[in-house]
């Protein structure tokens, strides 16, 4: 793994660098709106202090807007950049909606005669021009760093033959550099799928691919198997559907002809939406920022009641006070998690093959009161912030954990598709009831079934309402021993 690892081994600026755009952008529209006011208004009309400071509320509103607007018009696309025209006609199309939305609030809060129509149209044309000139800006630096492959999307191609040839073809061409296909996966090795095809070698089976696929960092799966072909495209799905990554089909040598809107495209290739990763690179970011704030906060309040659980946990019975277990990350990433210990030292189980039932004699009797409340878990705040917890997700399960003495992966298919995203600390499954033991498969079955509703729905608003609903749901300690 680690060879492999070192060779497909990337320095990728991508997620960076669509944050720092949005930023670029939040600094470009303050600084054209604040310029146009200093030079214009406050040299020709004489205004008061108050009255100046409502104009820099409006410049910090709007710039802040325009972000949140740009994103909903999708102008945050690398692709997008890069296509000048297509894309000035983009941001063009939003900041005149954010310039509608200003004229409205001005118009209905009846404020017309406090603000100058000079100002308010040349930071129109000023802050455009600013944003399309830092654009140009950008679209340099995108030409050079794709060379240096610092921006691409890695790919397979999932099935061989002349389709998949064609399709290598096409996207080599019209990607310009944006994605790069490491090879080709596929189960026939005859004279219709050579073991090299454009160029590229065949990798292995489609058995072989989830596994590459979490070695490799890959971001994309391109199918070239036809849509007629129904039976072979759904036990493909069976297997890949539980990696955290783009999953396309293409529709370069389909028959069937979908309305344009039903595509999306590759450089030129139309193509399918099969599944989505389930946190794109902007909703990443936004997760990371959220999860790091609140645990450092939480770590602030919480401290001295931690420090109380250390002392209770260390005087209660000898051994360390924090407890570590590997356990299923992101991708199937294998994560270390703190907790309090609150099982006997010399009885631990570190793999959990075996479950704490009630009334467990391994467990302490300052564990058995952490355990229900929870307590035992307020260290896996420091896992939030190494980046391998997240503060709300599925929640991490140890590597042997059973239910009715078989292994989760075992029990549900498609189990791992839980590990799209980071695992947390809270989650969907835990308000809902589903925490705690899980030594019936229908538990186990409940709890899968919520982390994937939570993945498929995730926002920053469910987030916070997640753990909002946490402390009450601590009161429902029926499962936990």
């Amino acid at each position: 793994m680690s060879d492999k690892k070192s060779k497909y081994s990337r320095k990728i600026l991508r997620p960076k660098l669509l944050t720092i755009i949005r930023f670029t952008d939040l600094l470009v529209i303050f600084i054209s709106g604040y310029l146009t006011n200093i030079l214009y208004i406050s040299n020709q009309i004489s205004i008061s202090a108050s009255n100046n400071q409502v104009y820099f509320n409006i410049e910090i509103f709007m710039s802040i807007s325009a972000v949140l607007v740009f994103g909903f018009f999708h102008i945050y696309s690398i692709h997008d950049i890069r296509s000048t025209l297509k894309h000035g006609l983009r941001v063009i199309t939003a900041w005149t909606v954010v310039f509608g939305l200003l004229a409205t609030y001005i118009f209905l809060n009846k404020s017309g005669v406090t603000f100058s129509r000079v100002w308010f149209m040349a930071w129109f044309v000023v802050g455009f021009a600013a944003i399309m000139i830092s654009r140009l800006i950008y679209r340099q630096l995108f030409n050079k760093w794709l060379k240096q492959g610092r921006l691409e999307r890695r790919a397979v191609v999932v099935g061989g033959g002349k389709a998949a040839e064609e399709l290598i073809h096409a996207v080599n061409k019209g990607s310009e550099g944006e994605v790069k296909i490491l090879g080709i996966f596929d189960d026939r090795y005859d004279e219709r799928s050579p073991d090299v095809i454009a160029g590229l070698p065949k990798l292995g089976e489609i058995s072989d691919l989830v596994k590459f696929a979490r070695e490799t960092d890959i971001d994309l799966l391109l199918i070239s198997l036809p849509v007629s072909a129904e039976t072979r495209l759904l036990n493909l799905l069976k297997k890949l559907w539980v990696l955290p990554v783009d999953i396309r089909i293409s529709a370069l040598q389909s028959k069937l002809r979908f309305r344009p809107r039903s595509y999306s495209y590759i450089g030129e290739v139309p193509v399918l939406d099969l599944f989505d990763r389930p946190l794109s690179e902007w909703d990443d970011i936004v997760k990371n920022i959220e999860d790091r704030v609140i645990a450092v906060l939480a770590l602030i309040v919480l401290s001295p009641i931690m420090a109380i659980v250390a002392i209770a946990v260390k005087l209660d019975s000898p051994g360390p006070v924090l407890f570590k277990q590997k356990r299923y990350g992101f991708n199937n990433e294998m994560i270390m998690v703190y907790k309090f210990r609150s099982m006997r030292d010399d009885l631990e189980d570190k793999n959990a093959s075996k479950l704490v039932t009630k009334g467990d004699p391994r467990v302490t009797k300052v564990g058995k009161f952490i355990r229900k409340t929870s307590l035992d878990e307020l260290p896996q705040f420091i896992n939030v912030l190494t980046g391998q917890l997240s503060l709300v997700g599925p929640r991490p399960h140890a590597v042997q954990a059973k239910a009715d003495n078989r292994l989760y992966g075992e029990v549900v298919d498609g189990y791992f598709a839980r590990h799209k995203v980071k695992p947390g600390i809270t989650g969907w499954a835990q308000i809902n009831g589903w925490r705690g033991e899980t030594d019936t498969e229908e538990k186990i079955h409940q709890r899968v079934e919520h982390d994937l509703y939570y993945i498929e729905e995730w926002s920053v608003l469910f987030d916070l309402y997640i753990l909002a609903m946490t402390p009450f749901s601590l009161f429902n300690t029926k499962n936990a021993y």
